[in-house]
C-alpha cells in the first residue's frame, strides 16, 4: 500500500489545492478576520426583494465557505497521519481501515465498521 499511500497523498494535496483556490474565489480580503478571508456582501439595491435576494445569496456563500474549510481541515488531517505513520488506522478500534474505503474516501479516520456504529448512535 507504500505505492498507494504516495498516490492517496499527492491526490489530497491536489484537492487541497483546488479547494484554497475555490475559497478564495468565494471570499474576499478582510483585514477584521484572522483569516483576512470573508465572504462578499453582495449589493442588488434596496427593495425587500433584492434584500431578501442578497442575504439569501450571502448565506449561501458562508455555508459553501464553511463545508470548504471543513474539507480543507479534513485533508489536513489525513495527510498529518500520513507524515505520522497513522493513516489507513481507525481512530476508535486502531484496526486497519480497508483499503477500498481510503481510496474511496482518502480523509477517512475510521474502519466501515466504527463509522456505521457511529451514525446508528447519533439515528
Amino acid at each position: 500500500m507504500i505505492n498507494g499511500i504516495e498516490k492517496i497523498k499527492a491526490g489530497l494535496i491536489q484537492k487541497k489545492q483546488q479547494l484554497l483556490q475555490d475559497l478564495q474565489d468565494l471570499s474576499k480580503k478582510d483585514p477584521h478576520e484572522t483569516d483576512n478571508r470573508t465572504a462578499s456582501f453582495p449589493e442588488y439595491g434596496d427593495k425587500p426583494d433584492e434584500n431578501a435576494q442578497e442575504i439569501s445569496e450571502y448565506s449561501t456563500v458562508v455555508m459553501a465557505e464553511k463545508v470548504l474549510e471543513k474539507s480543507i481541515k479534513e485533508i489536513d488531517d489525513a495527510l498529518k497521519r500520513i507524515e505520522n505513520n497513522t493513516y489507513g488506522v481507525c481512530k476508535y478500534c486502531k484496526k486497519e481501515i480497508g483499503e477500498k474505503r481510503l481510496m474511496a474516501r482518502p480523509t477517512a479516520s475510521s474502519c466501515i465498521d466504527c463509522k456505521t456504529k457511529l451514525q446508528e448512535e447519533n439515528d
